[in-house]
């Protein structure tokens, strides 16, 4: 299957009251991107019968009441509106150019944990081309795509409140913190951009399957542009 084809579901069951739904696709950027947009089709739709979904990177979780459906209704209804859905990846990819000032308060244990100096973590990160997988809470923008050594562990005790803009890590992806908030993912940098503006009709101007990257830039080159609303480079 290509990117351009139909969007092909595979639906199997998760114990006696959930369904699992993934996508049948070889490339992952095309799984997460589909399986975002499966999600708000099936969202905007929902079955009869049906209590929650959990999303995954890949996957959708569909919990329903068996009392009131059965694995199979839920399987038709989900087969149904993936075939009106458009191909996986039909939208335009957009591509981002964030600056970002690299003195996060675990750069330095990063860089120890992965066998690296800090200006070399801080290479990798800006080598790498990232892919925006999926919107977290907030709205924050989860990237995947890391060229790192190994996996970063997240922190034993979280932080309590980590400021916006906060440029984080975590395994093998990114994240960028749009809101004053708790998180134990290492913080490595931060960006002067506002990436979510709830003001704004549209409050965030990224979406799965963006590609990021970040470039370097001073600290009084951070103070000139911060507060900018973050756009397509």
């Amino acid at each position: 299957m290509t990117a351009a084809e139909p969007t092909t579901i595979t639906v199997e069951p998760y114990g006696d009251s959930a369904v699992m739904v993934t996508l049948a696709h070889t490339d992952p950027a095309i799984r997460r991107t589909g399986i975002v947009r499966f999600r708000d089709r099936f969202l905007a739709r929902r079955p009869h019968g049906v209590l929650d979904v959990v999303s995954g990177l890949e996957s959708l979780l569909i919990e329903f009441d068996p009392l009131v459906t059965a694995p199979q209704h839920i399987e038709y209804a989900a087969r149904l509106l993936a075939e009106s859905l458009p191909p996986a990846l039909s939208g335009a990819v957009h591509r981002f150019t964030i600056p970002a000032v690299f003195d996060g308060p675990d750069l330095a244990s990063v860089a120890d944990e992965v066998g690296l100096a800090p200006d070399e973590v801080v290479k990798a990160i800006t080598t790498s081309t990232l892919t925006i997988s999926l919107l977290g809470a907030a709205m924050a923008p989860m990237m995947d795509g890391l060229l790192v050594p190994r996996p970063v562990r997240r922190l034993a005790e979280p932080r309590t409140d980590v400021a916006p803009g906060a440029i984080m890590i975590a395994g093998t992806n990114a994240i960028i913190q749009p809101f004053p908030g708790p998180t134990g993912w290492r913080v490595v940098g931060r960006t002067p951009h506002t990436i979510v503006d709830i003001s704004r009709p549209a409050p965030v101007s990224f979406s799965p399957g963006d590609l990021v990257r970040f470039v370097p830039v001073t600290r009084d080159e951070a103070t000139a542009l911060a507060g900018s609303f973050l756009v397509p480079s």
